[in-house]
């Protein structure tokens, strides 16, 4: 993966002092790059049956809908609050600093359909254990995480305990 690695930009100090930043943007805009990490994303599912992929709001949905294309899968973006036209599901969980939420359309998963979950990057894992949540109040069944990227020094996974979750890239700090 260190190819892919090399495509991302470091952004020191951004969004505040002390902060490392990794900027997709300059994998995304090269081709190969951005084929090459959606084709191992699908690898690791290859021969999977996977219903839906689920984006999370707002990088993922980058990613998740070319997955979800190569896959042969749905798409369903799980959003901030009052972003949804239709009647939603939400869920509130914590964060570091206070709480947040997501909703989902109601209809947007059937019982029983495989979902995978899918975002740019895995910090501390809230907002990925959450949307697990959301999905399961649906009637989904969560057969994994995919994450281009993960700080793994954050232990992000340790928070979605029993599902398959996938990085591409990890930083250890």
């Amino acid at each position: 993966m260190q190819d892919l690695k090399k495509l991302i930009r470091e952004v020191p100090d951004y969004p505040k002092p002390g902060i490392l930043f990794y900027d997709l943007t300059t994998l995304l805009k090269d081709k190969n790059g951005f084929h090459s990490m959606i084709d191992r994303l699908c690898d690791h599912y290859r021969g999977r049956t996977i219903d839906i992929v689920a984006g999370i709001e707002a990088r993922g949905f980058i990613f998740a809908p070319a997955l979800a294309y190569r896959l042969g899968a749905g798409f369903v973006p799980v959003r901030k609050p009052k972003k949804l036209p239709a009647k939603t599901a939400s869920i509130t969980y914590s964060l570091e600093y206070g709480t947040d939420s997501l909703e989902l359309h109601e209809d947007a998963i059937q019982p029983g359909q495989t979902v995978i979950i899918c975002d740019d990057l895995l910090a501390t894992g809230g907002t990925a254990a959450a949307t697990a949540k959301l999905i399961e109040q649906l009637g989904g069944k969560v057969a994994g995480a995919a994450f281009a990227v993960e700080l793994t020094f954050l232990k992000g996974r340790a928070r979605l305990p029993g599902f398959d979750t996938f990085s591409l890239i990890q930083y250890d700090k």
